[in-house]
Formats: structure tokens, sequence, C-alpha cells
């Protein structure tokens, strides 16, 4: 009796926890895996709230922070220094932004969808970038439209 009580127990405490979240890895590199030059790898993520990413130096002279104006309403914002490995958890459904401060003009930008749904989008996608960032930024924010489809 007390083993059917203790398997029950642990079958209610495991049914009620939260779906555990997961951890991305972003590296942040001068060359990437098809030849561009200053980019973050993947340059696209789609995770869900309460996801961490992680971004990782896999060169150096690198950050990654928010672009002003990239972020959902309530959102968090992050603001690594350059050589920092930094780790943020996004809760609040949304795109963001980020950016290497240092090669921002040079198109190094990232998107990250969180959840499925983008209150943001259209808002992004009017959003002027410096430099090879826009260029960049606009095929980011399709490849977001592609996976909200």
């Amino acid at each position: 009796m007390r083993r059917s009580l203790a398997f029950a127990a642990a079958a209610a405490l495991l049914a009620a926890s939260p779906v555990l979240a997961e951890t991305h890895t972003v590296e942040m590199l001068n060359k990437g895996p098809d030849g561009g030059r200053y980019v973050y790898s993947p340059e696209f993520l789609q995770v869900e709230p309460g996801d961490t990413i992680k971004f990782v130096n896999g060169d150096p002279g690198h950050n990654a922070a928010t672009i002003e104006g990239a972020v959902p309403a309530g959102g968090e914002t992050f603001n690594g220094k350059i050589n920092e490995e930094i780790e943020v958890t996004l809760t609040e459904e949304g795109l963001y932004g980020y950016k290497c401060t240092p090669h921002y003009t040079l198109g190094m930008v990232g998107l990250i969808l969180v959840g499925d749904e983008a209150p943001n989008l259209d808002a992004l996608a009017e959003q002027r970038f410096p430099g090879r960032a826009g260029r960049r930024m606009e095929g980011l924010i399709e490849e977001a439209r592609a996976a909200l489809d």
C-alpha cells in the first residue's frame, strides 16, 4: 500500500511540474559556416517562452545586445560586454532583434522568435537598421514570417 501511495504521489508531482525549459547556444563568429563575415550562428532562432539563450564567443571581439525598438512590449533586454558569454531567459512572446555592438553596421545581427506569436513583427519590419544590418535583418524577418505561417 505504501509503495502505491508513493508511486501515485510521484506521478502527481511529475504531471504537475512544468515542461523543462531548453538552453540554446548561439556562437559569435568572425566567419560563419557559410563563409559570411561577422555573424551569429544560428542567426535566426525560434524558442519557447522560458527558454534560455547562451551567447558564446567563437571568436574574440563580440557581444550580444538587444537592438533598441526591436523587442516586444514587456520583453527582456540584454547588453553583454565585449568577449562576455551571457545567458538570457526570454519569457515574453515576440521577436527580439540583437546585435554585436562593434560590428552592427557590418551586419552582425540576429533574431529570436519566442513562442508562436509576434505582436511586434510589423513594427520590426518597418524599423530602419544601419548599413548591412538592414539587409541581413530583412532576411531574418522573412524567416520569422515563414516560421509563423
